[in-house]
């Protein structure tokens, strides 16, 4: 085989596209590559995430299940400031990427058996995840909060997904989706290898939509931390494979209420809240279980955190949707960093900045004020 899975800790190789965490000592996951990137094995003619289809070996390209996600537009919004717009994948979020990579790689082991997959998530994920499942033939079950936003919740009932809601913690909605029951099989994608893998082909996009030249920074919102690690890999992987010269500076931006990256990756003390209640109601993950993979990951490429105020994650959604970008207000968490960067004077006018708008505001319920 052309790549490995192995167990973030320690270092125990996992066979079995199934598995979502270390059988040895219950810790994360990581899928290792041992061919380099190439630029000449892109299907050029693919303009889907499966494009870089050679770069992820445990699929075969029979089994793909797509819906045309990826190959996303990157806007310029001013002069050197550019959008990565994941809201316009199939179901609205930046989450289609890593379901149609973690779908296409299980989804004939999973009918083999007459199975059914399991997954909890607070909206985007699930809907995701129930979308790809219904376009291979599975049946799914989702986990969600008990506050989970309106859009979000009747978006996965229409993919005809079952839908289970659990009050408690995000913790406690991971733990009952664990549950499973005789040929059920757990496919969180917080958890699961496959699915943080998949978002690899957005640094592989926004490498080749420069023309191979990396953008200075990248901002985006960071909660259970798939959309960072998925970046920060696919950047390791062209870097190391020479096809860019430079990593860009990752700027993972938090809400103040829901920040246990900024404060480890800053090293100050942080008590998770009991309950979130937070405009960017994606965002929830207070204890993330990759919270050290994280970390890690994001001195590793000289990265820094922010941590945003509610008052500027409203002001930054109003600001984007007034210029013709409307997108969640978890979205906008990002866009709210790069602005108080910019108030802060610590970016240099020349430098190309991306920022990720990761999901449509057509999930959100809130209302004008």
């Amino acid at each position: 085989m052309n790549y490995e899975i192995t167990c973030a800790s320690c270092n125990k190789l996992t066979k079995s596209l199934l598995t979502f965490k270390c059988p040895s000592c219950g810790n994360p996951l990581n899928v290792h590559l041992h061919d380099k990137f190439d630029p000449a094995k892109i299907r050029k003619k693919d303009y889907s995430s499966w494009r870089y289809a050679e770069f992820f070996p445990y699929t075969s390209k029979k089994e793909i299940m797509t819906l045309g996600e990826g190959w996303t537009p990157l806007v310029r919004f001013s002069k050197n400031i550019y959008f990565k717009l994941e809201s316009s994948n199939p179901t609205g979020s930046f989450k289609d990427r890593g379901s149609t990579t973690l779908i296409s790689a299980i989804h004939e082991q999973v009918k083999k058996v007459k199975g059914h997959i399991t997954e909890d998530s607070s909206g985007n994920a699930g809907a995701s995840i129930a979308a790809y499942a219904s376009r291979a033939g599975l049946k799914a079950k989702i986990y969600v909060p008990e506050n989970v936003s309106g859009p979000k919740f009747s978006q996965i009932q229409f993919y005809d997904a079952e839908v289970v809601k659990v009050s408690g913690s995000r913790s406690q909605v991971a733990e009952a989706a664990q549950k499973t029951t005789r040929r059920g099989f757990y496919i969180g994608h917080i958890l699961h290898p496959l699915f943080r893998d998949g978002v690899r082909s957005l640094a592989y996009e926004l490498a080749e939509q420069f023309k191979w030249k990396t953008p200075e920074r990248i901002y985006l919102p960071v909660s259970a931390g798939t959309l960072l690690l998925g970046i920060v890999e696919g950047f390791k992987h062209l870097y190391a494979s020479k096809a860019v010269r430079l990593m860009p500076r990752i700027v993972a931006c938090q809400t103040e209420q829901v920040s246990p990256l900024y404060h480890r990756f800053r090293n100050t003390s942080y008590t998770p809240p009991s309950t979130v209640n937070s405009v960017a109601d994606a965002l929830v993950s207070v204890n993330p279980p990759l919270l050290d993979l994280m970390d890690k990951g994001l001195k590793e490429i000289e990265g820094t955190a922010v941590i945003v105020k509610e008052k500027e994650i409203y002001n930054a959604f109003l600001q984007l949707a007034k210029n013709g970008f409307f997108v969640e207000p978890s979205s906008a968490v990002a866009f709210a960093g790069y602005v108080q960067q910019v108030d802060k004077k610590e970016l240099e006018k020349h430098e190309n900045v991306v920022i990720i708008l990761t999901g449509t505001g057509l999930k959100t319920s809130l209302q004008p004020r």
